[in-house]
Formats: C-alpha cells, structure tokens, sequence
C-alpha cells in the first residue's frame, strides 16, 4: 500500500511539475528571452529565415551569399538583450527590451557614399558599374565593423489557446535587430 501512495505521490509531483514548467516557460517575457535566443543558437526558423532572404538577394552571387550569410550568423550570435518590462492586459502583452546589435547601417551608408565619391573604382573593364566590385567591398567593410548600438523595442504578444505569441514584427523592429535601423 505504502508502494502505491509513494508511486502515486511520485508521479503527481511530476506532473505538476511539468505544468509548473511549462507555465513558467509561457510568459510575455519568457518567449521574448527564447525569441532573442533561437537568433543567439542559430535556430532552425531563424537560419530558414536567413537563407531565403539571403537566397532572394539579386545583388549576390554564390560566393558573396555564403559570405553574408556567415556575417549574419556571427551578429545574430552577438546579439546581446535585456529585458526591461512586461505589461499584460488581459491576453495582450508588451514586452519592452533593449537590445543591442552591431550597427551596420553606419557602415551601409558609409559605402553608400564611397561609392557616390568614389565610383570609378568600382568600374569593371568596358568601364561599365559592376555591382560585383561593389558589393566585395560592402561585404568586407560590414565584416570588419566593430560598433555596436543599442535600441529600444517593445515587442507585441498575445494569448492565443493559453500561450503567448509575439505579433508579427514590423519591418522597423527587423531593421533593427539585423543592425540596419537608420536611426539618424
């Protein structure tokens, strides 16, 4: 008898146990930590997500794509995050992060202008502009960029069957955590 309520007890602990988990793992700011986490591990999605942007750049060839690609995984692996508030209302919630990245968009708008200033050297031998001379050098500088910034976004969730989603997420908060928000 005394085996069975010692079983019975056993296995009630665990399943209150897994709900206890699974309840904690279900909040606002649990999924924004695991959100900013699948992009530290290089997830699944967020690698799927990756190559078809990447793969979908017209601007690249084979070699260039394998290059961005690498770059990005090393920023998404950089990204550093801090969690700052949560509000819920009912099944909404705003999550409100900071997080900070590699500010590439310093660097995208300097070769902007290297190029405007600069663009005979990008010329390829009928002294026609090739895009291929220019996108090596955007490529190398955003490998060798070091500066980082830091921003503010609050991330939308809401509660669909008892879990918390984060809402589809507008093209300024994307710009910002690939590290090419032009914030100025």
């Amino acid at each position: 008898m005394r085996k069975i309520l010692l079983m019975t007890l056993s296995f009630l602990f665990l399943v209150t146990g897994c709900s206890y988990e699974e309840t904690m793992l279900n909040t606002p700011t649990k999924k924004v930590e695991m959100f900013f986490a699948n992009y530290q591990t290089l997830n699944e999605d967020v690698m799927d997500d990756l190559d078809k942007v990447v793969d979908e750049d017209e601007r690249f060839n084979t070699k260039q794509r394998e290059s961005y690609r690498e770059l990005m995984k090393k920023h998404y692996q950089a990204i550093q995050y801090d969690v700052k508030d949560e509000k819920i209302n009912g099944d909404e919630a705003d999550v409100r992060v900071e997080i900070e990245v590699i500010d590439y968009s310093k660097i995208l708008k300097d070769t902007d202008r290297y190029l405007q200033e600069h663009r005979d050297e990008f010329l390829d031998e009928q002294g026609e502009y090739d895009e291929t001379k220019y996108m090596d050098y955007r490529l190398e500088q955003l490998k060798d960029a070091k500066e980082t910034v830091k921003y503010d976004m609050i991330l939308h969730l809401t509660k669909e069957d008892k879990t918390w989603k984060i809402e589809p997420l507008t093209t300024e908060q994307e710009q910002k955590i690939h590290g090419m928000y032009d914030y100025e």
